[in-house]
């Protein structure tokens, strides 16, 4: 049974590394090539996708604990809400820069796609 939590654990910590990795471009938004702004929307959408997952695994596990019959731990459920408020707050700050990206596009060159 421990060697299925690490290896929960370490999937999650992959995950979290490629979704990272692709929503970097959104991270320095200002010193991106606009040559290549479209490979960066498809490679941030893909991050927010995986980020919308986490959050919706996150309040699913926050809201219907897996062990019923057991009261959950109250750092548990704080932890879970603190985890699931920054997943909230990072969904938006990256759609925020995309949009942001779109605007500054469209008023310099007109069309992005």
């Amino acid at each position: 049974m421990k060697s299925n939590k690490k290896l929960g654990i370490i999937f999650m910590l992959i995950l979290w590394i490629v979704t990272a990795w692709l929503l970097y471009p959104l991270v320095v938004l200002d010193s991106v090539d606009m040559d290549s702004a479209k490979e960066y929307f498809y490679r941030s959408a893909i991050g927010i996708a995986i980020m919308i997952i986490l959050f919706g695994k996150t309040a699913f596990d926050l809201f219907f604990p897996q062990v019923v019959s057991k009261k959950v731990p109250l750092i548990n459920t704080i932890f879970l809400t603190l985890y699931s408020l920054l997943i909230a707050g990072g969904v938006i700050f990256m759609v925020s820069r995309m949009i942001m990206l779109y605007i500054n596009n469209q008023e310099s060159t007109g069309i992005l796609f």
